[in-house]
């Protein structure tokens, strides 16, 4: 695929940590970066130009929803998922594996792929590999996820070892569909649940088929940080290093510092906009409840070291008076403020890979995080 393509830009000296850039049709892509989750081809609570205005450059949709409502062949007859949405900067979809995960009791794993039923209206389907990739190419994705199981943790090693067996040859079945220079680029995922071994295998096994970019799946499903950093620290050198590195669903902004630092180059998670419509509010001094009382006639912006636009012109009095009515307004702030602050640590991120500080970056980060303010 010639019009996608990732440069290696510079790698940190003390840490895994690099600077890259990926290249697409739709736009270039700094690294590292943070795609902002827009699950139902929306990004709850803000427009896309206010997206952009905060600095994404790349978000990521939802197979499985999409798929459900309002159908991948109407999103394609509307001209697909970006000018249905009005989003003209790459888009990520991730494939359904995790949704279907999630399903618990209302699904069934076979080699053909998953057997489920909607939690809409309770009607069964079978997601495959192929449909998969059909609903994603249907959607005009930029980058494109294998169909996977999402292994649980803890989980029995036999199941481990079956269940990433059977993601391979999904995964071979996925690049069978979407061979090397289509339009979109095909990203494999790693799995092998919390075992090293099994991690090593899955990352070979998908090097053996070839992809435009590898992820690191199974991760925050309830595992301990530590454990989590673990596999991070040794399944991402186990990728090529002349491929973007993904670890999916991750996290806080503590986890997008340690992921970098072990080499990843994308992230995403649906925590800075959930925890907005919650009224938590992330700063630079760590993370902040709009709802407490104490901010009833607080006249602070939410992070004096903000310069967003919700920090520029409302207090947190005001905020908190907007969640409280129970305002749309509310999340919509809220939303804003929390996705321009992840985009500015990354961007701080990537300043600080170019000028070679990342160690003292890190450093200060931490020594910010939970001060009173």
């Amino acid at each position: 695929m010639t019009q996608f393509s990732y440069a290696l830009l510079k790698q940190d000296t003390e840490t895994q940590a690099r600077r890259g850039t990926i290249s697409t049709a739709r736009g270039q892509i700094e690294t590292p970066v943070f795609m902002p989750v827009g699950t139902q081809g929306t990004v709850t609570g803000l427009l896309p130009e206010a997206l952009k205005e905060i600095g994404a450059q790349i978000i990521l949709a939802n197979t499985y929803h999409l798929y459900l409502r309002p159908g991948h062949d109407l999103v394609k007859k509307m001209g697909g998922l970006h000018k249905f949405m009005n989003w003209d900067r790459p888009i990520l979809t991730d494939s359904g594996g995790f949704q279907v995960f999630s399903l618990g009791d209302l699904r069934k794993i076979t080699e053909e792929g998953a057997a489920f039923q909607s939690q809409l209206d309770g009607s069964k389907h079978m997601l495959t590999p192929e449909l998969s990739m059909d609903i994603q190419l249907a959607l005009g994705s930029d980058i494109i996820m294998v169909f996977d199981e999402c292994i649980p943790h803890p989980a029995e090693r036999k199941y481990i070892i079956d269940s990433t067996n059977r993601s391979a040859r999904w995964a071979k079945r996925c690049r069978d569909v979407l061979p090397a220079g289509s339009d979109s680029a095909l990203f494999g995922i790693v799995q092998g649940g919390m075992e090293l071994d099994l991690r090593k295998q899955s990352a070979e096994q998908l090097q053996e088929i070839g992809f435009e970019g590898y992820a690191l799946g199974g991760l925050s499903v309830g595992e301990e940080t530590s454990l989590m950093y673990d596999m991070m620290e040794y399944g991402l050198p186990l990728l090529p290093d002349n491929r973007p590195r993904y670890v999916m669903g991750v996290g806080t902004p503590e986890n997008l510092i340690e992921g970098v630092a072990r080499g990843c180059d994308m992230f995403d998670c649906v925590m800075p906009t959930r925890n907005a419509r919650n009224g938590v509010l992330f700063t630079t001094f760590g993370k902040m409840s709009i709802k407490q009382a104490r901010y009833i006639d607080d006249d602070l912006p939410i992070d004096p070291e903000c310069d967003c636009y919700v920090c520029r012109n409302y207090s947190r009095a005001y905020l908190r008076h907007m969640y409280k009515s129970g305002e749309i307004l509310a999340s919509v702030l809220n939303t804003h403020h929390n996705l321009y602050y992840y985009q500015q640590l990354m961007a701080g991120i990537r300043r600080s890979l170019e000028e070679g500080t990342f160690s003292l970056f890190r450093k200060e980060f931490y020594k910010k995080r939970d001060l009173p303010h």
